[in-house]
């Protein structure tokens, strides 16, 4: 397909086809960018959690053993190289046992997905008053953090081709 040739219409009109059939095939829950509901949904399946419905607050997935998991993604561009993940809402409460956390090219791969404790994530992180929440970059230098596990190969594994 020659998206060239295609007008700003046209390509707002297909982006948001695409998004409405990876909806309906499970892909992406919601009609968002889809970064975020990929992200839960790829590490849903490597977990062998299940998502928690789009309003609970906290965490997005529970293990089988009762595991709470907040999932944030990250997408790099060649416009924008941040690791900064979405804001983390009342960390201080530990909505969360775990961070699951993932950095992707820009075209979605996988590049490196951690579990981070949410001691490790409060250690990490940084409070922002005017936000009212915390911000954590998720720089590979965080897998050699002690307690958290790498899982990069398994969200690979999970991540449709």
């Amino acid at each position: 397909m020659d998206l060239d040739s295609l007008s700003d219409r046209q390509l707002l009109d297909l982006h948001c086809s695409v998004m409405e059939a990876l909806r309906l095939r499970g892909v992406v829950r919601s009609s968002n960018s889809p970064v975020a509901d990929h992200t839960e949904t790829i590490v849903a399946r490597a977990l062998a959690a299940k998502l928690a419905t789009n309003s609970q607050s906290g965490y997005d997935a529970v293990g089988q053993d009762g595991t709470r998991y907040q999932i944030k993604g990250r997408r790099l561009t060649a416009r924008n190289g941040s690791t900064q993940l979405s804001a983390i809402r009342n960390l201080a409460a530990s909505p969360f046992d775990h961070l699951a956390a993932v950095v992707c090219d820009d075209r979605l791969a996988v590049q490196y997905a951690a579990l981070i404790p949410i001691d490790v994530v409060t250690r990490l992180s940084r409070y922002h008053a005017h936000t009212n929440s915390s911000t954590l970059h998720f720089r590979r230098s965080v897998l050699n953090e002690t307690g958290v596990v790498d899982i990069t190969s398994l969200v690979q594994a999970a991540t449709p081709q």
